[in-house]
């Protein structure tokens, strides 16, 4: 893992919305805090309504946490397109986050009740 990223499970219950839907509820959360970056918080995917959730063509690739997959959401107002990302097999270091989920602030809001 790179020495400028670090993990740990956040404190505390999550709920994830988008378009006026809850996605999920989780008490499993990991912060991942990458250098200057802000914190970036990965949902199992367990503990979200996956079926809303559409797996994009899009891919992107990070130096320090491999390969990115995208998710549109099915939303009642329409397609909130690669509003999610995932690192199916992130490097070595990074294993938590395999099977979670993070989402573009600007489209989901991940807030700590």
């Amino acid at each position: 893992m790179a020495d400028h990223i670090k993990l740990h499970k956040a404190k505390g219950t999550f709920s994830i919305r988008a378009a006026g839907a809850v996605l999920g509820e989780s008490n499993n959360v990991i912060e991942l805090v990458e250098g200057s970056y802000t914190p970036v918080f990965y949902v199992p995917r367990a503990d979200l309504a996956m079926a809303f959730f559409d797996e994009t063509d899009h891919k992107t690739d990070c130096p320090h946490k491999g390969t990115a997959s995208y998710f549109t959401i099915q939303a009642k107002s329409g397609p909130i397109e690669n509003a999610a990302w995932s690192y199916e097999t992130p490097k070595a270091g990074l294993e938590q986050i395999a099977g979670h989920l993070a989402f573009y602030p600007d489209k989901v809001t991940v807030e700590q009740l």
